[in-house]
């Protein structure tokens, strides 16, 4: 167990995993708040209403199951930075400066996010913090513990109805592009579903789901503004 956390294999498997935990945290948060760009499509955007895609999907999110899911993802993002945090200050006490922990690539970190993925991560972390405490928070966790939750919609007006907020989201979802195009890759590279073939195939991917992820949370925050 020891060489896991102490071997060059161990460190880069660490932090190749709990990343796949940000991947499918992200996944899952905007399939269901892209629901409320849908329902301002469709006249479904109202205070209180129940029956829109975005209010559904924020009562799928309460279930017992996926209430605690969602914070267990976030904490293995947490645990990644921290590693990585821990990796960084290895880093500059072993070699007189800074260094980005190594990533399970064959090639060189040439590209500016593959040299920044540290700063990066920090950016993206506090995106997570925010999200947890202003909206998990208000709404799937209250409900778990049987209090009345807030409305999903007024939630999203509230938070986003101030133009620095939503400029504040875009700078997270600009750092989170950055972070995924050279993390997306590299982790899947890292478990061994990589080789000379897939390695570019997953680069394209990670930059076409880097982008997905970017438009997409950009899109609701930039509706739920206009909404408001």
């Amino acid at each position: 167990m020891a060489n896991i956390f102490t071997s060059s294999i161990g460190k880069k498997l660490i932090m190749s995993i709990t990343g796949l935990f940000l991947i499918i945290f992200l996944l899952l948060h905007l399939t269901i708040n892209f629901f409320s760009v849908i329902d301002s499509c469709t006249g479904n955007f109202v205070a209180g209403n129940t029956d829109g895609l975005f209010a559904l999907g924020c009562e799928f999110m309460s279930t017992p199951i996926i209430t605690v899911m969602v914070p267990i993802l976030a904490l293995g993002f947490i645990i990644h930075i921290i590693y990585a945090t821990y990796l960084t200050w290895s880093n500059i006490r072993t070699r007189g400066g800074y260094n980005r922990y190594e990533v399970a690539s064959k090639a060189k970190a040439e590209s500016w996010a593959a040299k920044n993925m540290f700063a990066l991560g920090i950016i993206v972390l506090g995106f997570i913090v925010f999200h947890l405490t202003h909206f998990w928070d208000e709404m799937q966790f209250k409900e778990f513990m049987g209090q009345e939750a807030a409305d999903p919609y007024t939630l999203l007006t509230t938070t986003f109805g101030r133009w620095w907020v939503v400029v504040l989201y875009i700078v997270w979802f600009g750092a989170l592009w950055f972070h995924l195009t050279h993390g997306f890759w590299s982790a899947f590279q890292t478990i061994g579903w990589s080789n000379r073939i897939w390695e570019k195939r997953l680069k394209v991917i990670g930059y076409i789901f880097a982008t997905i992820i970017f438009l997409g949370f950009t899109t609701v925050a930039i509706n739920a503004y206009i909404m408001a």
